[in-house]
């Protein structure tokens, strides 16, 4: 399912057809795709493969589920949705995949594309030249912090006014759970060296960026990907980030009880 050449409303032509946001909770990846989809030529990427069943993505996408098809044939409508979706009127895909939901898009890309010997050429087939950004979090106290609180409180991003963007659960107050955090943090840290083993095994190197480095200076961290994209960079003058930081007093709190009860410097 080889994709057609995209053609930039700019003249000349991006470096890569799609790129892929490969990242974890709580690295700043809501903030990323906001940026990246703001720009107007960057596609509108998304965790448009988020759950790890067939019938999540039908639903997702709004496609009927025909027992009498062959599963390529449904997975081959569900990438195009996907792509169309995460395209916009762009000509440039953008996808963030979740490192949890990962194992399970990667074997449905193989029922999709048997022929291909590799990860990366199963994906080249699917959505064309691919850019891999590996989106980390180097605090890692901090991001199983972040994580445990949004669990808890049921709030998970809040916009720049303060409006609430995504909430998943009914408010209630946050308790300090040491157990909790610890299976968050070894759960994150071991993320991030699944990621690395896999764009070794792969041969790939990836454009890496971090949380840090995006909270701190997003205009910068969207100018170096849309560089390599192979657009404007330009287009990143202007865009304003789409959600505001969560991160409070309490936040602070347990990542410092975590540090001295755990011994992590």
């Amino acid at each position: 399912m080889r994709r057609p050449p995209l053609v930039s409303k700019y003249k000349t032509m991006p470096a890569f057809d799609s790129y892929v946001i490969c990242t974890s909770p709580r690295s700043g990846s809501t903030l990323l795709c906001k940026l990246l989809a703001a720009t107007g030529i960057a596609g509108k990427p998304g965790s448009h493969f988020h759950e790890p069943s067939l019938q999540s993505w039908l639903d997702h996408f709004d496609l009927s589920f025909e027992p009498s098809r062959r599963e390529p044939e449904i997975l081959a409508d569900v990438f195009r949705a996907a792509i169309a979706k995460g395209s916009g009127s762009t000509g440039i895909f953008g996808l963030r995949l979740q490192r949890h939901s990962f194992e399970f898009f990667i074997r449905k890309l193989a029922v999709l594309h048997p022929h291909q010997t590799s990860d990366r050429q199963r994906f080249e087939t699917a959505f064309g030249r691919t850019l891999f950004i590996h989106l980390t979090r180097q605090d890692k106290v901090g991001q199983a912090v972040s994580c445990v609180k949004a669990e808890q409180t049921g709030l998970w991003h809040l916009a720049p006014d303060g409006t609430e963007l995504e909430r998943l659960a009914p408010p209630q107050e946050p308790v300090y759970d040491r157990e909790e955090l610890r299976v968050c943090y070894d759960r994150f840290t071991a993320f991030d060296q699944e990621w690395r083993s896999w764009f070794e095994t792969q041969a790939i190197e990836p454009l890496r960026i971090t949380y840090e480095a995006l909270a701190s200076d997003s205009s910068g961290a969207l100018r170096e990907i849309l560089a390599r994209l192979g657009v404007n960079p330009a287009a990143a003058d202007g865009v304003s980030p789409g959600v505001a930081k969560l991160a409070d007093e309490t936040n602070r709190d347990w990542a410092a009880r975590f540090r001295s009860g755990e011994g992590i410097a």
